[in-house]
Protein backbone atom coordinates (compact mmCIF):
# COMPACT_ATOMS: atom_id res chain seq x y z
CA UNK A 1 0.00 0.00 0.00
CA UNK A 2 1.54 3.50 -0.92
CA UNK A 3 2.00 6.17 1.79
CA UNK A 4 0.03 9.25 1.57
CA UNK A 5 2.31 11.77 0.68
CA UNK A 6 2.38 15.23 2.02
CA UNK A 7 2.23 18.32 0.41
CA UNK A 8 5.69 19.37 -0.10
CA UNK A 9 5.56 23.28 0.89
CA UNK A 10 7.96 25.14 2.89
CA UNK A 11 6.13 24.74 6.55
CA UNK A 12 6.49 21.20 5.53
CA UNK A 13 9.81 21.62 5.11
CA UNK A 14 10.90 23.05 7.74
CA UNK A 15 9.26 20.89 10.43
CA UNK A 16 10.69 18.03 8.36
CA UNK A 17 14.22 19.51 8.98
CA UNK A 18 13.68 20.36 12.58
CA UNK A 19 11.96 16.65 13.31
CA UNK A 20 15.14 15.35 11.48
CA UNK A 21 17.34 17.88 14.15
CA UNK A 22 15.71 16.62 16.79
CA UNK A 23 16.20 13.41 16.21
CA UNK A 24 20.30 14.49 15.54
CA UNK A 25 20.68 16.20 18.75
CA UNK A 26 19.04 13.29 20.82
CA UNK A 27 21.89 11.74 20.26
CA UNK A 28 24.44 14.07 21.59
CA UNK A 29 24.80 14.06 25.36
CA UNK A 30 24.15 17.96 26.45
CA UNK A 31 21.13 19.65 27.48
CA UNK A 32 17.66 19.36 25.53
CA UNK A 33 16.53 22.27 23.12
CA UNK A 34 13.45 23.39 21.17
CA UNK A 35 15.31 23.78 17.57
CA UNK A 36 13.29 26.47 15.14
CA UNK A 37 13.56 27.72 11.94
CA UNK A 38 16.31 30.13 13.29
CA UNK A 39 18.82 27.49 14.72
CA UNK A 40 21.90 27.69 13.89
CA UNK A 41 23.35 24.62 11.72
CA UNK A 42 26.78 25.29 11.45
CA UNK A 43 29.29 28.40 13.02
CA UNK A 44 29.35 30.17 15.84
CA UNK A 45 26.31 29.44 17.96
CA UNK A 46 25.82 26.10 15.98
CA UNK A 47 23.88 23.11 17.58
CA UNK A 48 25.53 20.67 15.19
CA UNK A 49 29.24 19.68 15.40
CA UNK A 50 30.37 18.57 11.73
CA UNK A 51 29.58 15.25 11.99
CA UNK A 52 25.98 15.87 12.98
CA UNK A 53 25.68 18.50 10.27
CA UNK A 54 26.49 15.49 8.33
CA UNK A 55 23.97 12.83 9.78
CA UNK A 56 20.92 16.08 9.43
CA UNK A 57 22.00 16.26 5.54
CA UNK A 58 21.80 12.31 5.13
CA UNK A 59 18.48 12.41 7.45
CA UNK A 60 16.83 15.18 5.59
CA UNK A 61 17.59 13.33 2.24
CA UNK A 62 16.15 10.35 3.49
CA UNK A 63 12.48 11.54 5.05
CA UNK A 64 12.23 13.88 1.52
CA UNK A 65 12.27 11.08 -0.32
CA UNK A 66 10.02 8.45 1.57
CA UNK A 67 7.72 11.44 2.66
CA UNK A 68 7.74 13.59 -0.59
CA UNK A 69 9.34 11.15 -3.51
CA UNK A 70 12.01 13.99 -3.45
CA UNK A 71 15.18 12.97 -4.47
CA UNK A 72 17.95 15.74 -3.61
CA UNK A 73 21.16 15.73 -3.03
CA UNK A 74 21.95 18.51 -0.70
CA UNK A 75 25.86 18.77 -0.19
CA UNK A 76 27.10 19.02 -3.37
CA UNK A 77 29.84 21.13 -5.58
CA UNK A 78 27.08 23.52 -5.99
CA UNK A 79 25.97 24.04 -2.30
CA UNK A 80 29.45 24.04 -1.05
CA UNK A 81 30.12 27.11 -3.62
CA UNK A 82 27.57 29.65 -2.51
CA UNK A 83 28.55 32.91 -1.17
CA UNK A 84 25.89 32.12 1.64
CA UNK A 85 25.67 28.69 2.82
CA UNK A 86 22.06 26.92 2.59
CA UNK A 87 23.36 24.75 5.67
CA UNK A 88 23.38 28.15 8.10
CA UNK A 89 20.33 27.73 9.76
CA UNK A 90 17.09 25.29 9.96
CA UNK A 91 15.38 28.38 7.56
CA UNK A 92 18.47 28.32 4.92
CA UNK A 93 18.36 24.64 4.34
CA UNK A 94 14.26 25.16 3.92
CA UNK A 95 14.84 27.61 1.72
CA UNK A 96 17.75 25.82 -0.67
CA UNK A 97 15.41 22.65 -0.08
CA UNK A 98 12.43 24.38 -1.96
CA UNK A 99 15.07 25.37 -4.66
CA UNK A 100 15.79 22.30 -5.59
CA UNK A 101 12.51 21.09 -5.81
CA UNK A 102 11.10 23.83 -7.76
CA UNK A 103 14.28 22.75 -9.91
CA UNK A 104 12.81 19.62 -10.44
CA UNK A 105 9.52 20.52 -11.26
Amino acid sequence: MEAVQQKLDRQAVVELILAALQDVLAGVEGEAMAPDENTRLIGRASVLDSMGLVTLIVEVEQRLEADHDLVVVLADDRAMSQTRSPFLSVGTLADYVMQLAAEQG
